[in-house]
């Protein structure tokens, strides 16, 4: 840890990290604009930069070329400064990719789950990881933080992961200790859908909203709850594990505790809604599909179809918009995608209908895959405010072991 700043260091070390962070943020940048933009002398521009240079964390990025007077020289931040990893992990396969400190992918893995089924999760994570690693061209020692997305919950009490039947080797304790252990860095488990709630907030629908509720409808049905713009996860993590909640019309857990024979995900989930679709004469080889061809149908069996999925989404929505009172409900994964423009109306038509106040239902707005895109969120921001944080009123110690 950095020594705090005391005395005129304090205000060296502000100015310091906040060029830095103008440099993280803006790109390259050159000394008369720091200088403006922090509102320092030029002298104490080039002073910040000299030091944030000598520490590895920033360099020159050539010249830009000015109609008037001389090119002036650019300055960016080192982007091999620091890196990071961020993993999303299904029954199905580990896809893992590697970021520098400003955020640009540099190397990605994607490992199956047939590729090798004796792995411990340590041994799976630390493969995909290597395998990143190497296409970054990098060692995994240079890793400074890795953020897992996953279908489950970790229990901060017990560091073991709740929800999560479906990932057989998964719920031993101490799992984030083990993790942590086999990479040589810290090791954050998120939970999936949060991860497509910070992934919404950063560049999705969301943008513009501090309080929202991301609706996951895939195989499985979640929740992510962001309040004041921060997840809330909840005492045991569970929070937004909404497809445990009881809805009428679905057996409750004591009457059936097999995963995804009660509650929401016996209502609504991958497999029921596959089910209703089948009922209203659209049978495909997934849920998704089926989904699809409703949606391009204009016969009465779609219309009936999407209403009955969309009633069934709305009844779950209700309960949490009466408590949580959301700014807006985000409708994600690929079974909602699917079902596009003429699902989410419907599911904003019933749930309107249902309760007092009425937010708006989006589509998510992301592309690609959106666990993984909120995991490096969070991977990237956390690891640039570690590297802020060495920065001194002084020197500031270097942020990587030279890599």
């Amino acid at each position: 840890m950095p020594t705090p700043p005391t005395g005129t260091s304090v205000v060296r070390a502000i100015n310091a990290r906040a060029a830095l962070r103008m440099l993280l943020d803006r790109g390259p940048l050159s000394r008369p604009e720091i200088a403006a933009l922090l509102a320092v002398s030029k002298p104490t521009a080039s002073h910040l930069l000299a030091q944030l240079g000598e520490s590895g964390l920033v360099k020159s990025d050539g010249n830009r070329d000015g109609a008037v007077g001389r090119a002036a020289e650019l300055f960016r931040a080192n982007e091999a400064a620091a890196y990071a990893a961020a993993m999303d992990i299904t029954p199905e396969r580990t896809a893992a990719v590697v970021t520098d400190l400003t955020g640009s992918v540099v190397g990605s893995f994607s490992l199956h789950a047939d590729d090798d089924t004796d792995l411990d999760p340590a041994a799976q994570v630390q493969r995909a990881l290597t395998g990143a690693c190497a296409e970054a061209g990098i060692p995994a020692s240079a890793i400074r933080r890795v953020v897992i997305g996953i279908q489950g919950a970790i229990d901060p009490t017990s560091d073991r992961l709740r929800f999560a039947a479906h990932l057989p080797g998964w719920q031993r304790p101490g799992l984030t200790a083990a993790l942590q252990d086999a990479v040589g860095a810290p090791v954050d488990i998120e939970n999936d859908v949060n991860l497509v709630a910070i992934a919404e907030r950063a560049h999705g629908v969301a943008t513009q909203e501090d309080s929202f509720a991301v609706l996951w409808v895939s195989d499985g049905i979640g929740m992510g709850l962001m309040f004041g713009g921060r997840v809330h996860r909840g005492l045991t993590g569970g929070a937004g594990e909404i497809a445990e909640l009881p809805v009428p019309g679905a057996p409750v857990p004591q009457e059936a505790n097999e995963f995804g024979a009660s509650g929401m995900q016996a209502m609504a989930g991958g497999p029921a809604l596959r089910r209703v679709l089948a009922e209203h004469g659209f049978t495909a080889e997934s849920a998704v599909q089926a989904m699809t061809d409703a949606v391009a149908a204009s016969g009465d069996g779609a219309a009936s179809a999407l209403d009955e999925i969309a009633a069934r989404l709305a009844l779950g929505l209700s309960s949490v918009v009466a408590i949580v009172d959301p700014d807006l409900i985000v409708l994600a994964g690929d079974l909602a995608l699917a079902g596009g423009e003429r699902l989410r109306s419907l599911v904003q038509h019933h749930l309107h209908t249902s309760v007092v106040a009425r937010p708006p239902v989006l589509l998510s707005g992301l592309d690609g895959n959106p666990v993984l895109d909120g995991a490096l969120q969070l991977a990237v921001e956390r690891v640039q405010g570690e590297v802020l944080d060495t920065v001194s009123g002084g020197q500031s110690k270097p942020a990587s072991d030279g890599v």
